[in-house]
C-alpha cells in the first residue's frame, strides 16, 4: 500500500545541511525511479550514525497515524522499535534495564548528552533532563565481544549509545561515547563526560586483528547499531 522499507546504511542523515547528501534528499529521486505518484514521507528512521530500518509512506494521513501510534506504544510501555548492537566488553548480566536521566552538556565548542543518576523533580519538570529506559538482552558473545537486542522505550538523542557505555559495553564504532570506558588492569570502570573527551574508538590489537584492521582505518569503522525490526498496528 503506502508504506515502503529502506535500509538505511550509517553515516547518512535523515535531514542533513545544505549541500549535504540526505535521506530527505534522496526521497524525490526514489519516487520517481519506483514511479510513485505522491511524495514520500519519513515515519521511522534509526538517527545518522546508526544503520537499519527506515520506514516511509506515500501517504500524509498513514505517516501521521503511524507517527502517533509509535509514541503511545512508548507511553503504554510496549517497545515497538528493536535495534541490535555489537558492543566490546560483554555486560555482567545476560538481560536487564538500563534507567538513566540524560540531558545535553555544553563542553567547550560542543554540546554532548550526559547521563543524570538521580535528576531533580525541577529539572524533570522544565524539561531540562528527561528519564531514559532500555531494555537489553545479550544474544551470543564471543572474544570479548556481544551482540545486544536492545528496546528503547523512550526516545532520546544518542540514548543507546550512552546507555551502552553505562553498561560499560560501548557499541563497537562509537568514536563518540567509548572513551567514557576505562580499563586498569582489565577491568572495564566508567570515567565522567568531563575526564573522558571524544576520541576514536580503541581497540586491542586482537580484535584489529580480527577486524582486519589497521589503527589507521578505525577511524573509518561505522557505528555498529542497527534498527532491526519496527512493530506495526
Amino acid at each position: 500500500g503506502a508504506l515502503l522499507a529502506l535500509n538505511k546504511p550509517p553515516g547518512l542523515p535523515v535531514l542533513g545541511q545544505p549541500g549535504e547528501l540526505s535521506l530527505d534528499v534522496l526521497l524525490p529521486v526514489l519516487r520517481r525511479r519506483l514511479g510513485l505518484p505522491a511524495e514520500l514521507h519519513v515515519v521511522k528512521a534509526p538517527d545518522r550514525q546508526c544503520s537499519g530500518l527506515v520506514l516511509l509512506s506515500s501517504c500524509y494521513h498513514t505517516t501521521k497515524k503511524l507517527q502517533q501510534f509509535f509514541t503511545k506504544a512508548r507511553q503504554r510501555g510496549q517497545y515497538p522499535a528493536t535495534y541490535c548492537a555489537v558492543t566490546v566488553g560483554v555486560p555482567a548480566e545476560a538481560e536487564g534495564e538500563i534507567r538513566t536521566g540524560l540531558c545535553w552538556q555544553q563542553q567547550g565548542d560542543a554540546a554532548v548528552v550526559v547521563p543524570v543518576p538521580a535528576p531533580g523533580r525541577h529539572s524533570l519538570a522544565r524539561k531540562e533532563v528527561k528519564n531514559t529506559l532500555t531494555r537489553y538482552r545479550v544474544l551470543g558473545a564471543r572474544g570479548g565481544c556481544a551482540l545486544l537486542q536492545l528496546q528503547p522505550k523512550t526516545a532520546f538523542p544518542k540514548q543507546l549509545q550512552v546507555h551502552l557505555t553505562l553498561l560499560l559495553c560501548p557499541a563497537l564504532g562509537d568514536h563518540e561515547h567509548s572513551s567514557r570506558v576505562g580499563h586498569v588492569l582489565g577491568v572495564p570502570f566508567l570515567l565522567t563526560p568531563e575526564a573522558a573527551p571524544t576520541c576514536t574508538q580503541v581497540l586491542d590489537e586482537e580484535l584489529l586483528s580480527r577486524l582486519r584492521l589497521s589503527p589507521q582505518q578505525l577511524r573509518h569503522l561505522p557505528l555498529h547499531i542497527h534498527l532491526q525490526e519496527l512493530v506495526l498496528p
